[in-house]
């Protein structure tokens, strides 16, 4: 059967613009080729390659922010370490929804949890002269490798699809008992895969920090987005899974996007644990004039990086967490939608012959969320991506988060309610031509 799009209209952008191979095409550059070969050929592209919010900012935050701006805040530079109120309802949040005691001191806001990375990146870095990479347990986001690479700082990578459970403490130290590991990274729920590293995981991560002396950067960019349990009742549990609860080498990095779709105004807090937060690293003392981990990372790397963090926007983020932590606003009922939009994806996909790649949490189906990822027959990533360029679905290779399995990530954020049918007729297609 016929391609809803000509194959020679995908096939001349994507040699137009140089792409080599389809499996490791950026985001941006997918993106593009789709946008032209809708332009070109007229056929609406159901566009799923961006990590981008779908859903309107959260009044809460719009409304604070605008009497901030009204008030004259924008005349004035920030405080390098925060907003007080932002600081104080930061603290109040790790509590109502991590159950972590975590000082208001240690809470530092920042341009997106984008900046947090790569400050935080910096600081751990430049800790200890002996840990000079970084561990990320994969997949992952892929511009923090970016950030490394711009800052000529080394890493280590491993795909977690084989090491869940009880498997992933051994890997770890293999890695870890080189010494030479300064930090380890990961997403919770996982950008790409949505999975949720479960308590005794979390554990075992928490311990293996404490013992090999490594800072754990806990990126909860999708903050309580596990859909399977509420996780949004203030100070009551389930609470948001952490490992603050193992160890005290932690910083947390709490971003405003995709929880409160305030992803325009760059907005997110770090979160150092006390403990870390006052710590004298002899490395850091020396080169920074015996300022604590805490303050290097504040008024060092991000007074160097930006002097601080758009001050309305702080003011935006303060009502949100604040709004949260008092339950006057449930920020879990605004993007519930993702979840239900994957669910539907998913039914469609799997019907026409596709398998989910990561389908399961140890024991448990994955949560249905903002990302999912999707595999078919024998295809390798490269292949499926540019395949499904043919039927007007645009997505990434999975090749690109430092995962080791063939297939793609999908993302649920810009579906529209018309593109379900649209999808089901397309993959009928799809499945038909590709038997």
């Amino acid at each position: 059967m016929e391609t809803p799009i000509k194959k020679e209209i995908v096939d001349g952008l994507i040699a137009k613009m140089g792409i080599q191979d389809f499996a490791k095409a950026t985001i941006r550059e997918v993106k593009q080729v789709a946008a032209m070969a809708e332009k070109e050929s007229g056929v609406e592209y159901i566009k799923m390659e961006m990590g981008i919010p779908g859903l309107p900012a959260a009044q809460v935050g719009v409304d604070a922010q605008i009497e901030a701006l009204k008030a004259g805040i924008a005349h004035s530079y920030p405080d390098i370490q925060g907003y007080p109120e932002l600081k104080k309802q930061a603290s109040r949040f790790v509590k109502a929804f991590i159950n972590l005691d975590v000082a208001a001191e240690g809470c530092v806001p920042v341009c997106g949890s984008m900046q947090g990375t790569f400050a935080s990146f910096l600081t751990c870095s430049q800790s200890d002269p002996k840990k000079d990479t970084v561990l990320f347990i994969d997949p992952g986001f892929p511009v923090q490798k970016m950030q490394l690479q711009v800052q000529g700082v080394k890493y280590e990578t491993f795909d977690v699809y084989d090491y869940r459970g009880s498997k992933l403490g051994p890997k770890l130290e293999s890695y870890l008992s080189k010494e030479n590991i300064c930090a380890i990274v990961y997403s919770n729920p996982n950008n790409p895969a949505w999975i949720c590293l479960n308590e005794d995981e979390l554990k075992t991560i928490g311990t293996l920090a404490t013992k090999y002396d490594c800072v754990v950067m806990e990126d909860l960019a999708y903050f309580a987005m596990d859909f399977r349990k509420d996780l949004s009742t203030p100070f009551q549990a389930p609470y948001q899974p952490s490992v603050g609860h193992y160890t005290d080498n932690y910083m947390l990095l709490i971003s405003g996007s995709k929880a409160f779709s305030y992803a325009g105004e760059r907005i997110g807090v770090v979160c150092i644990s006390d403990k870390l937060f006052h710590r004298h690293y002899p490395a850091l003392s020396a080169r920074y004039e015996g300022l604590p981990f805490g303050l290097v990372f504040s008024t060092r790397m991000l007074y160097a990086l930006s002097s601080g963090t758009s001050h309305s926007a702080q003011y935006a983020m303060a009502a949100l967490l604040r709004s949260a932590c008092d339950g006057t606003y449930n920020f879990r009922n605004d993007i519930i939608v993702y979840g239900q939009r994957a669910h539907k994806l998913k039914e469609i996909f799997t019907r026409h012959g596709f398998h989910i790649v990561y389908d399961r949490d140890l024991d448990q189906p994955i949560a249905d969320g903002f990302y999912f990822t999707i595999g078919y027959k024998k295809m390798t990533s490269g292949e499926l991506a540019k395949e499904l360029m043919y039927y007007g679905v645009s997505a990434i290779c999975l090749i690109t988060t430092g995962s080791h399995q063939e297939g793609l990530r999908v993302c649920t954020s810009f579906i529209e309610d018309h593109q379900y049918a649209q999808l089901d007729e397309r993959m009928a297609i799809f499945e038909a031509n590709n038997p």
